[in-house]
């Protein structure tokens, strides 16, 4: 028995220090964010009701391995017994009361912090579009009309939109101290709704495995204050690159590169266009269509590539009437 106890305590020992090593690389349990904090009040309350049974079962076992051994001849030997109404009521009842309860409230905390569901706040959001690289992660912001690779910024106390897609195999945003994950997908356009309540910089990865270059995909959320984010903004729109389509058809190459860049501009409709590019290989037929039809009367509302478009589809049909 003391040899179990020593062996019990030593183990207790190495797994504790082993814990208090890796407590700065558990960001799930040092949230910074509402949503972060609601997911981390949620495991912690799954973890105490599934104790409710675990540690009973753990401390039974010890007991009854000890006062059953083989070297205790005082222990009751009752080979014909197999049968007891209040135990069997106990073991069933108390778990099914468990899984009722973490059930209900799984099911009430999934719904609450649902990522489409955007946050209540006076604060006025700020949209981020997201595309998921081979093995970069491409960030466009449609309001600044700036873009970064493996870096994103936003203020404090802000609700940030993150629509995200991917132009290569399927991946999984995640900000661990700031909200969940949620899945980038070809063709398609996920949401994620987050907000930030201290400043710093916060890890940010992918956690599906998507190929050589899936470790190293990584990137860096800093949350700064409002002044200090519209200087970064205003810096950024100075640059030297813009992220025009033939800089884009760059990037989607497959690569390791994990340096950050930054974009001063960015091509009309980029992020729409990459998720229409997976639709078919009839879409640009069908975009064409649509441009032939637009009455004249629209065009002065178009933007200047969708007016060198237009003129450049109507043009056919006027040598025609000619």
């Amino acid at each position: 028995m003391m040899k179990l106890k020593r062996l019990f305590s030593g183990l207790l020992a190495i797994g504790s220090l082993i814990l208090l090593a890796a407590c700065d690389k558990m960001e799930v349990m040092n949230p910074q964010g509402p949503i972060a904090a609601a997911e981390k009040h949620l495991l912690i309350d799954a973890v105490l009701l599934m104790l409710i049974v675990v540690i009973p079962v753990i401390i039974l076992t010890i007991i009854i391995s000890y006062k059953y051994r083989a070297s205790n001849t005082r222990a009751k030997y009752s080979p014909n017994w197999a049968h007891a109404t209040l135990l069997e009521a106990g073991w069933w009842i108390i778990p099914i009361v468990i899984i009722a309860v973490l059930a209900t409230m799984t099911w009430r905390t999934t719904h609450a912090l649902d990522p489409y569901k955007p946050l209540a706040s006076k604060v006025e959001p700020i949209t981020i579009q997201v595309v998921s690289l081979e093995w970069r992660w491409l960030f466009i912001y449609p309001e600044q009309n700036i873009a970064t690779i493996n870096f994103v910024e936003f203020p404090v106390d802000t609700p940030i939109n993150f629509l995200i897609t991917s132009d290569a195999p399927m991946n999984s945003f995640q900000i661990q101290r700031l909200a969940g994950q949620i899945y980038a997908m070809a063709g398609m356009q996920t949401k994620l709704h987050l907000l930030a309540n201290t400043t710093g910089d916060y890890d940010g990865r992918s956690v599906s495995f998507s190929g050589d270059g899936f470790t190293n995909m990584t990137f860096t959320a800093r949350v700064t204050s409002r002044e200090d984010f519209d200087a970064w903004v205003n810096s950024v729109k100075h640059e030297p690159n813009a992220l025009t389509m033939d800089a884009y058809n760059q990037l989607i190459a497959p690569s390791k590169d994990t340096s950050v860049h930054y974009y001063s501009s960015v091509s009309d409709n980029l992020f729409n266009n990459i998720i229409m590019k997976f639709m078919g290989p009839d879409m640009g037929q069908m975009q064409n269509m649509q441009m032939k039809a637009t009455p004249p009367n629209k065009v002065e509302n178009m933007t200047k590539s969708q007016q060198t478009k237009y003129k450049s589809h109507r043009q056919p049909q006027k040598s025609q009437q000619k």
